[in-house]
């Protein structure tokens, strides 16, 4: 009997998250075709063939789910491994010195991009509008983002050092910059640059601006 129990417990757990992984790839393909506002619980749920409280039930809003679209594409998986804990993070301390490993930071942007840039050029191409929930996800990506680089200069400093009197603020607020999605959406997306052009300049403009803050 407990393994009957068992079995069916089983089963239904695997059904539930077959129907998750539905849900995922319709608002990912909704997202990316027509962007958040044209997508609706009720064409994601038709799309999916679910029912809209399953939508609700198995992820939330449209808000969370576009918030999980995003940070399984950001990782490319669904794992909740944070970013830090993954090997195109931790490789960036294999790096030799101090401009290698912020090439390596460059390189590991470009990665993630690559693989989200599409969707956050589709969802905020029209701006966010007065929709609550996905100024909350702008806001909460922003600050991720900013977290994520914080690491990244701990990491460095951890591992090469830092020079006296480096100005961390001022090269992070540079690095959130010159980093920021709606660069690699512009120069990759609006006007056309390979991929490997955009990695090759973003390098380029990092290593530069850890430079020029080493001399300050």
């Amino acid at each position: 009997m407990s393994t009957n129990r068992s079995r069916h417990a089983g089963g239904r757990l695997e059904s539930t998250r077959a129907t998750r992984r539905r849900i995922i790839a319709a608002a990912t393909k909704l997202l990316l075709s027509d962007g958040y506002h044209a997508m609706s619980v009720s064409a994601l749920a038709k799309a999916a063939e679910v029912s809209p409280q399953t939508v609700y039930n198995a992820i939330g809003g449209k808000a969370d789910v576009l918030k999980l679209v995003h940070d399984i594409l950001l990782a490319g998986d669904e794992e909740p491994t944070p970013m830090a804990d993954r090997p195109e993070f931790r490789a960036m301390s294999d790096a030799p010195d101090q401009p290698a490993f912020i090439a390596a930071y460059a390189r590991l942007c470009g990665l993630i991009y690559e693989r989200v840039g599409p969707l956050l050029g589709s969802v905020l191409g029209h701006g966010t509008g007065s929709d609550a929930g996905l100024a909350t996800f702008v806001d909460s990506t922003e600050a991720e983002r900013r977290t994520d680089q914080a690491l990244m200069l701990a990491t460095l400093e951890a591992v090469h050092g830092l020079p006296d009197g480096f100005p961390r603020d001022v090269f992070l607020d540079e690095v959130w910059c010159l980093t920021a999605p709606e660069i690699y959406d512009r120069l990759v997306r609006r006007r056309g640059w390979s991929h490997e052009a955009y990695v090759r300049w973003l390098e380029d403009v990092l290593v530069a601006a850890f430079e020029r803050a080493s001399r300050r």
